[in-house]
Parts: structure tokens; C-alpha cells; sequence
């Protein structure tokens, strides 16, 4: 079931493994019916299969049963004592399985994303630099590139806006 976890996880929401062997149990936040992930802010909507998945999966957790481990909260725990599940070890059992885990394939992800967001909204919710995700952007031939992110809602200090017709 981790795999299937771990693969979902880059797969949709175009994660590095080496972060994605560093969530905890804590980064699956429960609210009311909803389940979200905290890999950025704010924390992602986990669609139902996944949610579901997700969930079992923590409830049944590999690697608990040791001497070493009974109190883990990554949510890939491994098999030495306090540390999470190897990053090279979970690559090599996905590509196994099917799944490409790497780099390369997050970024394919990341650059579908970024046709459909400003770089910047992408960045804070997949918790990426900005900059990656604006290098990543322009490759992609996306365009945002005059979008101000911010709160538009406000009026920036000092301005006034002009009479409709009165001068």
C-alpha cells in the first residue's frame, strides 16, 4: 500500500521523493469530510480514492511493528530506527511497479500545472521556489507572465482613483 501512496503522491501532486519521504502523518490533515495534504500552503485537497487511501494507509503502516519504531510519524516510516523510508530504495520499487518517480516526470506535472496557474499560485501550493516554477513556466510557453500575485483586492498606499467623465 505505501507504494501506492508514494506513487499517487508524485504522480498528482508532482513531488520530488526525496519530499515526499519526508511527510508525516501530520501532513494529512483532517477537516470535517475533507482530507488535505500539507506539502504547501494553503494545505492540498486530497481527492476521495486517495483520501481514502491515504487514510488505510496510515491506520496500517509498514515498518511500526519494530522495537525501534512503535511511535513513528512519517507516514513512510523505514526500517531503521527514527528515519523515514530511503528515497533511492522508493525509486527503485515504483519504477518496479510502473511508475516513473523521477525528477524529469515530476516537472512534466509541474509544467501541465503551470499551463492553467500563475508560476507563483503553483509554487505556493506544490511548495516549490518561485523561481523553479517560473523557469519551469517559461519553458512551458505559459502566459502568465504579467500576472502581479498579491492582494488585489486593495488599493495600493497613496493612490486615487480618477473621476468618471468630471474633468
Amino acid at each position: 500500500m505505501h507504494l501506492r501512496v508514494a506513487g499517487v503522491i508524485v504522480l498528482l501532486y508532482a513531488q520530488p521523493l526525496t519530499r515526499v519521504v519526508r511527510l508525516t502523518v501530520d501532513d494529512v490533515v483532517r477537516d470535517g469530510d475533507a482530507v488535505l495534504l500539507r506539502i504547501g500552503e494553503p494545505a492540498s485537497p486530497v481527492p476521495a480514492p486517495l483520501a481514502s487511501l491515504l487514510l488505510e494507509h496510515i491506520a496500517n503502516r509498514g515498518n511500526m511493528g519494530t522495537a525501534t519504531n512503535p511511535a513513528s510519524r512519517w507516514l513512510l516510516p523505514g526500517r531503521r530506527a527514527g528515519q523515514p523510508f530511503r528515497p533511492d530504495h522508493l525509486s527503485a520499487l515504483l519504477n518496479k511497479i510502473g511508475v516513473p518517480a523521477t525528477a524529469a516526470r515530476g516537472a512534466a506535472a509541474v509544467r501541465q500545472q503551470l499551463l492553467e496557474m500563475p508560476a507563483p499560485v503553483v509554487a505556493e501550493a506544490l511548495g516549490y521556489h518561485d523561481k523553479t516554477t517560473t523557469r519551469l513556466r517559461n519553458g512551458t510557453g505559459g502566459a502568465w507572465s504579467r500576472y502581479a500575485p498579491g492582494n488585489h483586492a486593495r488599493s495600493p498606499a497613496g493612490w486615487v482613483p480618477r473621476g468618471t467623465g468630471d474633468s
